[in-house]
């Protein structure tokens, strides 16, 4: 699997932490099910213009500037602001995780191979992608369903636009102009490799022409995603990947997220509440959560009420975890939980439907609770089904772990002082006396006293 990470020129956005939370899920849940999985995800630390229709801008040169650092001061900066987010929203770290800078090698060697298969051309040490030449044999915009004749309304005047012999020919390589910081030696003179052209090499070498899954948000489809494949076809006849998946995009109280709006923030932002649009801030698991609440492919709505609710879903899940290994078997259940296993795991089967998949998960929250209240009861062997099932889906599969057990010590108290109790009356009822004195000694030393009354037996935590 291969996936479009960062461009670290600035921190990384909530919608780029979407992309990857959801691939994490992804990767997590294809090693659950057995699948030995090399997850590739890059590095882009190279300053070249991020989409053929931007700016032209060198983003990594322009932040370097701005923060008088060098330019790998910035990449290391942001890489670092990168790495810390994505621990705090528990996702696994990649099987390899190639830099952009690190393969020029690798960039250089697949722009010579695409021009002497006739579909690149070079002019002023700047090499283009040649659409034309390609479309005469292959087809072009499959993957977006993109026409190349509605694409003229979308194009600018941009740098080297005048050197191109169709509109929409793309740069593999930039001759670069003597302030552009970021450089290296090529055949065709000094100058930085295409975004495009970066995936398609990085993808190729770990990888090779053909794998499995590739990864990303949906605004890569076009152009990024439908240059790649181009590139690769024009490489290797045929085009890189089995499955492409594409992570949906963020909105704010139904508007689109970005900056001129003023609604759009930062992962640490959103976990303080340092943000006019926030009422409060919301902990990386719950926000983790509530993306777990949408299918990936569907616009995630941000706004404070999803996010309330979704915390409160959150604690009703983390607290019912809480209570598994203290449930006490019967001889019969008066649920079905070999069929409830089977819906968590047919709700991922289907394009890894995790909002399906969470409804399964409080269907056995209700089950624990009413086990718990005594209105239900399972055996000891399905107790211990619900609950590595319970584990692997929600730490395992969704990665969510429980951040309220500090919130939690009184709840999680009376659960453990419940089986504590019980473990003593199943002393005394065996006549084991030794074992009964033994706990209600052992308790007393911890400032905690328990006492048997008619109403039942009742404990109190005496601080000293």
């Amino acid at each position: 699997m291969y996936v479009c990470g960062p461009t670290v020129y600035n921190y990384v956005h909530l919608g780029n932490c979407r992309t990857f939370i959801t691939f994490d899920m992804v990767y997590r849940y294809l090693s659950y099910l057995g699948f030995k999985v090399r997850y590739v995800r890059n590095i882009t630390d190279v300053g070249h213009i991020t989409t053929e229709f931007d700016d032209g801008n060198d983003r990594i040169g322009q932040q370097a500037r701005l923060e008088q650092l060098e330019p790998m001061e910035v990449v290391q900066k942001y890489t670092v602001y990168f790495h810390e987010v994505m621990a705090k929203f528990n996702t696994h770290s990649p099987s390899i995780e190639p830099t952009a800078t690190g393969h020029i090698i690798e960039q250089i060697e697949m722009v010579s191979k695409i021009i002497s298969e006739g579909f690149a051309y070079e002019v002023n040490g700047s090499v283009y992608f040649d659409i034309k030449a390609f479309m005469a044999k292959h087809p072009y915009g499959e993957l977006s369903g993109r026409n190349v004749d509605e694409l003229f309304e979308n194009t600018r005047d941009l740098d080297g636009q005048n050197e191109k012999r169709f509109f929409a020919d793309f740069a593999l390589w930039k001759n670069a102009s003597p302030e552009h910081i970021m450089r290296w030696p090529s055949p065709w003179g000094e100058g930085f490799p295409g975004w495009h052209l970066e995936c398609s090499a990085m993808s190729t070498k770990y990888l090779g022409e053909t794998f499995d899954i590739h990864g990303g948000g949906m605004d890569l489809k076009f152009p990024h995603h439908e240059s790649e494949v181009a590139q690769n076809t024009a490489c290797c006849g045929h085009g890189p990947v089995k499955y492409w998946m594409h992570a949906n995009m963020l909105t704010v109280n139904g508007q689109k997220m970005s900056k001129s709006l003023g609604n759009s923030f930062l992962p640490h932002e959103l976990f303080e509440g340092n943000h006019p649009v926030l009422d409060k801030g919301y902990s990386p698991m719950v926000v983790k959560f509530f993306m777990m609440q949408a299918h990936y492919r569907s616009t995630l709505d941000f706004s404070n009420e999803a996010l309330q609710a979704s915390e409160k879903g959150y604690k009703k899940l983390m607290s019912a975890m809480q209570l598994l290994p203290i449930l006490k078997g019967s001889e019969n259940s008066s649920a079905d939980i070999p069929s409830w296993k089977q819906n968590c795991s047919d709700a991922m089967n289907d394009d890894f439907n995790t909002p399906i998949l969470v409804a399964h998960l409080f269907e056995a929250v209700r089950i624990i609770n009413s086990v718990k209240e005594g209105h239900m009861t399972l055996t000891s062997a399905d107790i211990v089904v619900l609950n590595k099932t319970m584990t692997s889906f929600v730490n395992d599969v969704l990665g969510i772990v429980d951040e309220t057990a500090g919130e939690n010590n009184e709840g999680l108290a009376e659960s453990l002082m419940d089986l504590i109790i019980r473990m003593r009356a199943n002393a005394k009822s065996n006549k084991d006396f030794a074992t009964s004195d033994l706990i209600r000694d052992e308790l007393l030393k911890r400032n905690i006293q328990i006492k048997d009354t008619k109403e039942g037996v009742t404990w109190k935590y005496e601080e000293v």
